[in-house]
Order: C-alpha cells, then structure tokens, then sequence
C-alpha cells in the first residue's frame, strides 16, 4: 500500500493486487484539506497517515477496517505546512512550514497530539523534515540553503539546533529541497536547487552509545548529473539513491567499488530520461524487499518502476 498527495487537496490510498500487479485506487481521502496537500507520511505501525497542507493544517487519518477517517487536525503554522514525518518509534510527528518554523508534536493517548516546542532558526521557508531511522535527530531543510540539525540531549530536554549544514561546511549554495538516510543511518544525502548532491557521514555508533552529539561531516558532492532543480532524493535499503529533477528525469545512484584514495564517491548506475512529462517532484522506494520505486510528477502522474537485476 503507498499514498499519495497533490495539488488537488486529496489524498490517495493505492493497493496493489496480487494477481494483475496493477496498483489501484483504494480510498480518496478528500473535503478535509482545503488547499494543495504537500506531503504525507504513514506512522511507523501503519495505523496512522499525517498529511501536511498549504490550508496551515495537518490531518492524522486513522485506518479503520480499512476506511480512513480524520481523527485529528494539528493547526499551529502560520501559513503552509510543507512536510510532516514520525519518529522511529511513532512517539513523535515533525511539521516545518513556509512559516520558517519547525514543529515538534507528541504523540499522546486517544489520537491526542501536543506541540512540545516550536524550534526557530531558519531565515526562510522550510521545505522538508525527516527524522534520523534509528535516533530521535531531527533534521530540517530550507530556503535559506540550509540543513539543521536539532536534538535534545534527555527526554525531557528542550530541542536545539547542533549544526547546521552550509556553504561554510562544504554545503550547498541554493535551496536545499531534501534529504535522506540510508538504512544504517550513518549516512545522509541532501539535494539542492544548485544542481549537486551531498553526501555526509557521522559516527552514529558514538551518538548510541550516550556518548554525545558527533556531528556531520561532508564526503563528497555528485555535481555535474543534473542541469534543473534536485527536488526529491530517496536511498533504497540496498544503497542505491534515487533523484528527481526539473529536467522531467529519474536517475539512481551507487557507491563506486574502485577504492579511490580520497574515500567514498558514488556514480550514476542509470538515468531514465523523460521519466515523466513534466519536473519529477517525488521519488520513493518502497520500504519492503521489493525493488519498486516511485515517481510522482507535475503531470499529474505517479509512476512505480521496478529495478531489474543489477550486473
């Protein structure tokens, strides 16, 4: 199952059947948002879906015997919600806006959700939130050509900002649209209206093991691939990082096995041009065993491509 979201204030419940393997429509959720929905996330147990949109709303829907209903709306932002994402454990829900602020809500009995702290330190519109796969890290990207990292040091602690990723610290020069973990999560990717890709490592071990915040060091940047905007990135279980551009194109990426001196680089394993018709807004693997991506577009379609035996 995988949902989707679009400028049409709906969100879409896709199946896939077992015997045609075609993906179809399952449920609409519609009438609750009233602008573009920008972003939706499933919690880790798969009970509950976030959806962020530009009404300044996010809404929880609960599956119920297979309908989805409205169980709560999350209202705070001052204007559009652009990105919602859950903690590994599902205890907590991320929103950030064009507001320049990032949310932290708690998850609490009975559908309940309580904003612990507002986190204030992006000059501008904040495009995506994600949490780190294993740790309560959460990280922000946005406009202001940043990515933040904030956490908090006990549980019951206030979150702050530890680093931030800039032009400074090898990061990127234009917007940073978004960002992603690969499964370890030792290891990060961020893409930009610049036209590169970043790669950065942290010893996460350390963090672990209670041992303090260590921070996030660049490895190298993928430049020269791409001529648009980056605006979506997504690394697959296997390592394999997948993009989508302005330039209508779907590119996967791998770690290069040459053992260059100068430590990690990866290269372009495959470029799919004219994957859509219009700028390629979404990629996402699926989380599961299967090899499927998925492509969502300004033409109004989402794609599902299925990766074949690499050599």
């Amino acid at each position: 199952v995988f949902a989707s979201c679009s400028g049409d204030k709906t969100v879409r419940i896709w199946e896939e059947s077992p015997s045609t393997r075609s993906w179809d429509c399952k449920a609409v959720l519609e009438e609750t948002h009233t602008r573009t929905v920008r972003s939706c996330a499933w919690s880790p147990s798969g009970r509950l879906l976030a959806t962020a949109s530009f009404d300044a709303t996010t809404a929880i829907w609960e599956n119920v015997g297979g309908d989805f209903e409205c169980v709560s709306t999350l209202e705070g932002h001052e204007n559009e919600v652009k990105s919602v994402s859950w903690n590994a454990s599902g205890s907590l829900l991320a929103t950030c806006g064009r507001d320049k602020t990032v949310w932290i809500w708690e998850v609490m009995p009975g559908n309940e959700f309580e904003c612990i702290q507002v986190l204030q330190g992006h000059t501008q519109d904040v495009k995506m939130v994600e949490w780190h796969p294993t740790m309560d890290i959460l990280f922000s990207c946005s406009y202001d050509n940043t990515v933040k990292v904030w956490w908090s040091d006990d549980a019951d602690g206030d979150w702050s900002c530890v680093q931030t990723l800039g032009e400074s610290s090898n990061g990127h020069s234009s917007t940073v649209w978004s960002l992603a973990f690969n499964a370890k999560g030792d290891k990060l990717v961020t893409c930009s209206d610049d036209l590169t890709m970043k790669i950065w490592e942290a010893d996460i071990i350390r963090m672990q093991s209670g041992d303090g915040y260590a921070p996030w060091n660049h490895l190298c940047t993928l430049s020269g691939y791409h001529d648009r905007t980056i605006f979506s990135v997504h690394w697959s279980r296997e390592g394999i990082i997948a993009s989508g551009a302005a330039d209508d194109a779907v590119r996967l990426f791998v770690e290069s096995k040459d053992g260059s001196m100068n430590g990690s680089s990866y290269q372009l394993l495959l470029k799919k041009e004219k994957a859509h018709d219009m700028d390629v807004n979404s990629v996402q693997w699926c989380p599961g065993e299967k090899r499927l991506l998925a492509s969502a577009s300004d033409d109004g379609t989402i794609k599902i491509w299925e990766l074949g035996t690499l050599p």
